[in-house]
């Protein structure tokens, strides 16, 4: 059953950019609230220590005051600063604890794979979390699958995981949360030797040369001309 911890929300008017950053600058992180029975959303602001005892409390469920009437919410969304990873904005979805709501809740893998342990194997998880269907008290904090028995070139699916009657997997129960496949091998480039094109003829054959046995002169053509050292002889 999910806890509930209560947190401390002011509104704010001003929502100008300004405004947004001197917030920040004075310790607050803004945000918005809304659920599905209201039609317009309520700009808030939160002190970050605030922010990061209720995160630490475990809880899922927050209790609020909006408009001196007390609404029980679920961080909805959560952004962070892409470098520092600061929080720079939340989202309050208030809820109502007779009404189901659709959530993602962690996915822990237990134990060691035969695959890997034995077979040499690399484990991989495609999936680190479920979307399941409960009433806001049941959310649970995670769910676990025990991978023991997973070997070489086998697979688990949401399907696999024992959910109890009070959940509704919304993930589709073919999806792959774990697997075992062989590691990948490198691969080492293959380099094909190519014949010098010079002693290929038209046809890519080699060319044989037309020179003679070892010690054997090569003979003369005879419809051929005589060379200047022959001619010079035949006239003296």
């Amino acid at each position: 059953m999910a806890n509930e911890h209560k947190i401390e929300i002011n509104k704010r008017d001003d929502i100008t950019p300004q405004r947004l950053k001197q917030l920040r600058r004075d310790g607050n992180i803004p945000g918005i609230y809304y659920s599905a029975t209201s039609k317009d959303s309520l700009p808030i602001f939160i002190t970050k220590n605030d922010y990061h005892t209720a995160i630490k409390s475990g809880a899922r469920i927050f209790n609020i005051s909006v408009n001196n009437k007390k609404q029980n919410v679920l961080f909805k969304s959560v952004q962070y600063h892409p470098v520092t990873e600061e929080v720079l904005h939340v989202d309050l979805y208030g809820v109502r604890m007779d009404q189901a709501i659709t959530i993602k809740v962690p996915l822990l893998l237990m134990g060691n794979a035969i695959g890997v342990k034995d077979e040499g194997g690399i484990l991989n998880q495609p999936l680190n979390e479920i979307e399941i269907q409960c009433l806001p008290a049941d959310i649970p904090d995670s769910f676990e699958l025990d991978i023991s028995e997973l070997g070489m070139g086998d697979s688990l699916n949401a399907g696999d995981i024992k959910l109890d009657e009070k959940f509704i997997l919304i993930t589709s129960k073919d999806s792959v949360v774990a697997s075992v496949t062989q590691p990948m091998k490198e691969i080492e480039p293959v380099v094909e030797l190519v014949e010098d094109e010079a002693f290929l003829d038209d046809d890519g054959e080699p060319i044989e040369h037309e020179e003679g046995k070892e010690g054997e002169k090569p003979s003369e053509d005879p419809g051929g001309d005589t060379s200047a050292a022959d001619k010079e002889a035949e006239s003296e």
